[in-house]
């Protein structure tokens, strides 16, 4: 199989609020040192790490930083990472719509990108006429590009506005007109944005199943950046990882997932650092689960309880229960134990310090794979004291069946159900 796309030592620099060096003493630095010398950008050197989170000393980012890897033809590649991870400038740079700091890219066939709402209509313009200028832009002559015009509007669901001009159609339509063109006129490569999540359900399900229709019926390349793991996973054979303009890791679809959505969860903190909300008269000073305050941990294969403790102080008095649900890594929920809501217990509890212990019973079977669990104390129906969404990252070891072997939560789900 041949390679569809071939990212050579990629890196992109911004100097952030300027256009170019913001200086025309650095414009002519850069000039004469590039054009003239023939060395590298001066201004490379001096680049940061691009977290918009922490605030650099250095005008100049880094958006992407020596990005290698390859493409080939047919294979379908998601990319994911976290907002300003540098997925969008990566597509960008391969769709031409800027260049690259350094490097190269090497592209086989032509590229149909659908980047953000709108790429490459003329607001001006009916949806029929913009139709026909993005095939023009593709290269396609206007017979080519009138054979698929009916199949394309179909796909889009905009045949009553189709001679409207696109200005006034909603982001929702725009994406549909976008996406069935870009996947409609042929390109040998199809890069997509996140802006198939502007979509309403009906059409993202029919984009995914046309975007694998190109890949596997027609053998065409896909890139796909989305913040839907499960878009993702059921699209995509091969997922790279994004942070801060580099790539962290590639691998398969699943891996790259679990990646992903465990990252957060790498500071080996305390599952109390976890709490977002919290009401004033009541102080949690200690969580534990299962055994621990960390908020990683496993349960093994012959354990048949989960104890939890919630410890804290409170100013007045309270009738409270914990609570906990348990979702895959890729945010599906799976469990929930809630004593108080479905049985009506609840402790009640004086003002000073207290703790609630509680014991919970695990199924015979559990199937392997890594879990999280968000804990709250509540009174049900009423009122929530602390809520720690996300606080525990839980790796189940799983039950083996009697030839050995483990299964698989992906497959299986959370739970093995027992036979009364």
């Amino acid at each position: 199989m041949s390679t569809a796309i071939e990212f050579n030592n990629i890196s992109k620099i911004y100097r952030l609020g300027l256009v170019s060096t913001g200086t025309l003493a650095h414009d002519l630095k850069r000039w004469w040192t590039m054009s003239i010398q023939g060395k590298e950008d001066p201004y490379l050197t001096i680049g940061e790490t691009n977290d918009r989170s922490t605030k650099g000393e250095s005008e100049y980012v880094w958006a992407l930083k020596d990005i290698d890897f390859k493409v080939e033809q047919g294979d379908v590649v998601g990319i994911i990472g976290k907002n300003g991870a540098g997925k969008s400038t990566l597509l960008k740079i391969l769709s031409k719509v800027t260049a690259p700091t350094t490097g190269t890219i090497r592209a086989r066939g032509r590229i149909g990108s659908l980047l953000e709402v709108g790429t490459g209509f003329h607001p001006e313009m009916t949806g029929r006429e913009n139709i026909y200028m993005n095939g023009a832009i593709l290269g396609m002559t206007k017979q080519e590009i009138a054979k698929k015009l009916d199949e394309i509007i179909d796909f889009s669901g905009c045949e009553r506005y189709i001679d409207t001009p696109v200005k006034r159609y909603s982001s929702g339509m725009m994406v549909r007109l976008g996406f069935a063109v870009a996947a409609h006129l042929d390109p040998e490569i199809l890069v997509v944005d996140e802006v198939l999540a502007v979509g309403d359900a009906e059409f993202q399900k029919k984009a995914i199943g046309k975007m694998q229709d190109v890949s596997k019926g027609e053998g065409r390349t896909v890139l796909f950046v989305s913040h839907n793991m499960i878009a993702v996973r059921n699209l995509c054979r091969r997922g790279i990882v994004m942070d801060c303009g580099r790539i962290i890791f590639d691998g398969t679809v699943d891996n790259a997932i679990d990646q992903y959505l465990k990252e957060p969860q790498k500071n080996g903190g305390k599952i109390i650092d976890h709490i977002t909300q919290q009401v004033s008269y009541v102080e949690i000073k200690e969580i534990v689960f299962n055994g621990s305050d960390n908020d990683t941990t496993t349960i093994t294969q012959n354990q048949r309880y989960i104890d939890i403790s919630v410890s804290g102080r409170t100013n007045l008095s309270i009738c409270a229960d914990i609570a906990f649900r348990i979702s895959t890594i890729d945010n599906v929920p799976v469990a929930t134990f809630d004593n108080g809501h479905f049985c009506g217990e609840s402790t009640k509890i004086e003002s000073g310090d207290f703790t609630i212990n509680r014991r919970i019973r695990l199924p015979q079977y559990l199937f392997c794979g890594e879990y999280k669990v968000g804990i709250t104390l509540h009174q049900p129906d009423i009122t929530s004291y602390f809520w720690a969404p996300d606080c525990v990252l839980m790796h189940i070891e799983g039950s083996s069946s009697k030839y050995g072997k483990v299964l698989n939560s992906k497959q299986s789900g959370f739970m093995g159900l027992e036979v009364m």
